[in-house]
């Protein structure tokens, strides 16, 4: 079987992350997380499909792997998953094949299915269905009675879903030859040319059949969908605490860590897990680190609370509180500056993609920071905004709208002195002291 990997995107939903196959988890790319889990399935034979902006970072992450891996082009990447299958279409000819995403998140147990579901047979084409219980903005599958998928609704309205069960970018495809023929004749003014073959195909008496799923899932389309990620690779990782690191005895360690080589705890300082702390990462005196993600060579300063929070490496903080946020590689956050990650009225966060506001789900979620960001001391960064790499943020302001990158942000304020006419020697503070 040829598995074939989909690594082309631009991660435009992401931004100013810059390509999420390259977020870093646990010390280690999302698309390397991807094909290990491949590799437990018993898969050690990829293509991955990358586009001309992150093809060769693929090829050089790909040295590294003990998988066997080719790396194909997709030169027009608005031809989507259909573009994709077909840049890969000289090595998968007259093979069976597997299509995969390498954005959503999945168990092993998913691929294990699908692959006996495959060797079974019954059917020419096997799709992963995940059972949801409630909506879920995605294609349904639309299945009869055996199991056999009829359609794909492609986000139907709620309440109106054919059935229980989102498709998932797990599909096996017994003859390549028939998809490839399909692929090339579908025709849609949308980037659904893929989901088109398939319906075509269905149509033609092509038999598919839904394998379900009730396993983790989590498609990392946007920013407040990276923390359930580390939640779910850190449940599956080893935890341990590397005998370099040097722990202070009066710091405290609760619940399940993963502490990399040559990391400093101070005294004072809280580790609350799941937390993964990265190599040479110094978490200083008084710190409070807890359900986060921290890569390498990063500085969690004096009385900084890291929470719910992914960093990418090299980030530097002191007297900072950073909630419910993702932040990139070389970020510094000045004394005293905060991400906001709560509305005052309580409502969920709105997040600004092309010019309109989504609805992150959540009431609780922070900001979204590019790489090479500086943040200038006493900073308040409202929930839900979005720093473009390469940034300047000053001092002393409240930034309450995206950034876009490469931008120098400062405020326009006043200094005003005037006559104090409260004597402040006569003030009496016992009263106030002895309500302390």
């Amino acid at each position: 079987m040829k598995v074939v990997m989909l690594a082309a995107g631009r991660s435009k939903r992401m931004k100013p992350i810059e390509d999420k196959n390259f977020l870093s988890f646990l010390g280690k790319p999302l698309l390397v997380h991807q094909l290990e889990i491949l590799k437990k399935a018993g898969i050690s034979e990829v293509i991955l499909v990358g586009g001309k902006h992150n093809l060769e970072k693929i090829g050089a992450m790909a040295k590294s792997l003990k998988i066997k891996i080719e790396i194909v082009e997709q030169k027009n990447l608005e031809l989507g998953m259909c573009g994709a299958v077909l840049a890969a279409k000289d090595l998968i000819k007259g093979e069976e094949v597997m299509v995969l995403s390498s954005n959503d998140v999945v168990d092993v147990k998913a691929f294990k299915l699908i692959l006996k579901a495959a060797e079974k047979g019954g059917a020419e084409s096997f799709i992963i269905g995940k059972k949801v219980f409630e909506y879920f903005p995605g294609g349904y599958l639309e299945t009869d009675k055996k199991g056999f998928i009829k359609n794909i609704v492609e986000k139907p309205e709620p309440g109106t879903e054919p059935s229980d069960l989102v498709n998932l970018v797990v599909h096996i495809h017994k003859d390549a030859n028939s998809l490839i023929k399909y692929l090339e004749k579908a025709d849609s003014k949308k980037d659904d040319l893929y989901e088109q073959a398939l319906a075509k195909m269905m149509r033609d008496g092509v038999k598919m059949m839904a394998v379900e799923y009730d396993g983790f899932w989590q498609p990392l389309k946007y920013p407040w969908h990276v923390h359930s990620v580390f939640t779910y690779l850190f449940s599956q990782a080893k935890k341990e605490i590397a005998k370099s690191a040097k722990i202070a005895k009066r710091a405290t360690i609760n619940g399940e860590v993963i502490i990399g080589e040559n990391v400093k705890v101070f005294d004072g300082a809280v580790i609350n897990g799941p937390c993964y702390i990265g190599d040479n990462t110094v978490i200083a005196t008084n710190a409070l680190v807890r359900d986060s993600n921290v890569g390498k060579n990063c500085v969690i300063g004096y009385i900084t609370e890291v929470a719910r929070s992914v960093l990418g490496d090299e980030v530097w903080t002191h007297s900072n509180y950073i909630g419910d946020s993702v932040i990139g590689n070389n970020v510094s956050f000045g004394a005293g500056s905060v991400t906001g990650n709560l509305r005052l009225d309580e409502k969920n966060i709105q997040v600004s993609f092309d010019g309109k506001k989504m609805d992150a789900r959540t009431n609780k979620f922070g900001a979204i920071i590019g790489n090479n960001v500086r943040v200038g001391v006493n900073t308040s960064l409202m929930p839900g905004i979005k720093v473009g790499g390469g940034s300047f943020i000053g001092a002393g302001i409240v930034v309450p709208e995206d950034v876009a990158d490469n931008s120098f942000v400062r405020g326009e304020w006043k200094l005003k002195i005037s006559e104090n006419r409260e004597n402040i020697a006569s003030l009496d503070r016992k009263k106030f002291k002895n309500k302390l």
